[in-house]
């Protein structure tokens, strides 16, 4: 199992980047909460990781934090809840936040992550609820590092494209961007944004 991976970050797509290990060039697999976080091109990186082998596939999944990467392992336990899934409730539910949404039986919270149905988000705070302990001591604080942008153009340009690619419909991504800028001002940085998106997408 490979659990952590150090070297030169080469490329870096909204789901995906590629890191050069001596060489070795390994695609990983990111949640938006990492990839914000990451250092531009060129520059030497650590992740923690996950590595899912299927019998058509292996993928590495990479994660800043070691508390994602404990949720993420985590998620991917409860019934109904693949990588994917995983990866987009990270993109758009800070760590702690997870947590206070099932502490709280937040089951709207959850409905409202791209993926998510009733069902799925009843199973995820029963299942979920008996998992905090195991990874809760790990919870870093609240905020984290975000890469600012220029213009809010250029912020809504970056958030759009992330919602359309955890699901959305490219209209509706849209018209939440517009609506969510509208509402509130002297947002800085597309996670932010995004961030704001999903929690107004009911």
């Amino acid at each position: 199992m490979i659990g952590r991976i150090r070297g030169t970050l080469i490329e870096k797509h909204l789901t995906e980047i590629l890191v050069d290990v001596n060489g070795i060039g390994y695609e990983i697999s990111v949640p938006m909460s990492t990839l914000y976080q990451l250092p531009e091109t060129g520059q030497g990186l650590v992740l923690h990781t996950h590595l899912a082998v299927r019998e058509d596939a292996q993928t590495l999944y990479g994660f800043k934090e070691l508390a994602e990467k404990s949720l993420f392992r985590a998620l991917i336990k409860v019934s109904g809840v693949g990588p994917k899934l995983a990866l987009a409730i990270l993109s758009g539910m800070a760590v702690d936040e997870f947590v206070r949404t099932v502490n709280a039986n937040d089951v709207a919270a959850l409905v409202r992550m791209p993926g998510v149905g009733k069902k799925t988000a009843e199973r995820l705070i029963i299942e979920m609820r008996d998992r905090l302990a195991e990874w809760g001591p790990a919870l870093p604080a609240e905020g984290g590092a975000a890469i600012p942008f220029g213009s809010d153009a250029q912020i809504a340009s970056e958030a759009e494209t992330a919602l359309v690619s955890l699901g959305y419909k490219p209209v509706e991504a849209s018209r939440t961007i517009a609506r969510v800028l509208k509402e509130h001002a002297n947002i800085e940085d597309s996670q932010t944004l995004i961030r704001l998106a999903l929690k107004s997408m009911a």
